[in-house]
């Protein structure tokens, strides 16, 4: 694999081999397994004698183009590509932590990453401490003898609260703990927690990698020794990325700085508008000065993303009226597509929690995030304009 100094041409020229056709753009390999020369060099490349594809569910000529792009974009040293974002996420764990260990992770996770550290670790003995994404100051409070991982995002979802890599780089350092970074929200195009401490980065390749909304995926990449073990549980337990879903999304990766560029730019001025419309208490991007992490912001992210939350004046009901006079703007639980996304958290992806949990990881009732997309900016701005206005 070449190493190309700038992101956008490592994105575009990193490729597997030519096959004997010579073709420029690369195919997809739609096959589920692979053939041999003769007995011993079957046998000489299932003891990993030899570098080749074995069966699809290890490895394939498309998941592998597609991981080695983001290995590149990320700075790791392998990956694993994964047939969702949440099955990279259960795999991490599962290869890398065993029965009695402790994790301590941010209030503000994912739902279903909440879940999974609620109901389904515990079955394993495997706990989870939390702490408040504003007090992460507090961290050494939580953990444990037995804590092996700290874990975050940031961006947050859905509150877009940031935290300070470095300072839970050293930490992690300090307390020889594993440092884990869902880095979905940002991309590697606009930040690369690996710079930062990072041991193993995540990604639900479904959002902004695919960006168009057509594939689900997920990959993880990071240290080799790490990356060995995640490749090895994975193998045996089987979430892996088809490789026509592997082969989209590395077309995909071709277009990720400009698309990004692109979708940042309207986020900031859907930020802008809505912070001074009379109907909206708070917005929350992590370029706009206002942010409470805007500094962090600043220096750990190349720009802000596309996600914006606000929070609508009065409440639940306002939430609902919202989206229901939105004309243009999609309602969906999706984000990162070239479309506009609205969702109101409180009344459809967070409703079954109580209000108080809600609140513990900043869903107030009014709240309303926006995965801002590409289409003109003045038509995104005048759906939201008639939608507050009604």
């Amino acid at each position: 694999m070449t190493a190309y100094k700038n992101f956008e041409t490592g994105a575009i020229r990193t490729q597997t081999e030519r096959s004997q056709y010579s073709e420029h753009s690369t195919p997809l390999f739609a096959t589920s397994s692979f053939v041999f020369d003769d007995a011993e060099d079957m046998r000489a490349s299932f003891a990993e004698e030899k570098q080749k594809n074995l069966y699809s569910r290890f490895s394939n000529p498309n998941t592998t183009e597609f991981v080695d792009k983001v290995v590149a974009m990320e700075g790791a040293e392998g990956g694993y590509a994964f047939s969702t974002g949440m099955a990279a996420i259960f795999s991490t764990f599962g290869a890398l932590l065993s029965a009695g260990d402790h994790i301590v992770a941010c209030r503000s996770v994912f739902g279903s990453t909440h879940t999974l550290f609620t109901k389904y670790l515990p079955k394993w003995n495997i706990e989870t401490s939390y702490f408040k994404v504003d007090k992460a100051n507090q961290i050494e409070s939580v953990i444990q003898k037995n804590t092996k991982i700290l874990y975050i995002e940031t961006p947050t979802n859905p509150g877009v609260d940031i935290l300070d890599l470095e300072y839970l780089g050293a930490m992690a350092k300090k307390h020889n703990l594993l440092f884990i970074v869902d880095n979905c929200f940002a991309t590697p195009y606009l930040q690369q927690p690996i710079k930062f401490g990072a041991d193993v980065v995540i990604h639900s390749a479904t959002k902004l990698m695919d960006g168009q909304g057509r594939v689900l995926g997920g990959v993880a990449v990071g240290q080799k020794e790490l990356i060995r073990e995640i490749y090895l549980f994975s193998r045996n337990t089987g979430p892996a990325l088809s490789p026509f879903n592997a082969w989209v999304l590395s077309k995909s990766l071709e277009t990720l700085a400009i698309r990004v560029e692109k979708h940042c730019e309207n986020a900031l001025k859907v930020a802008e508008y809505l912070e001074q419309h009379q109907k909206v208490n708070v917005v929350k991007y992590p370029f706009l000065a206002s942010h409470p992490q805007y500094e962090v912001a600043k220096k750990q992210m190349k720009l802000g993303g596309n996600i914006v939350a606000f929070e609508l004046k009065g409440g639940i009901e306002a939430g609902r009226k919202f989206l229901n006079n939105l004309k243009m703007c999609s309602l969906s639980a999706n984000l990162g597509d070239t479309r506009t996304i609205v969702t109101h958290p409180a009344s459809t992806t967070h409703s079954k929690l109580s209000e108080a949990d809600r609140l513990e990881v900043g869903i107030t009732n009014g709240l309303v995030r926006v995965s801002v997309g590409l289409e003109h900016i003045s038509d995104i701005i005048n759906d939201l304009e008639s939608a507050l206005k009604a």
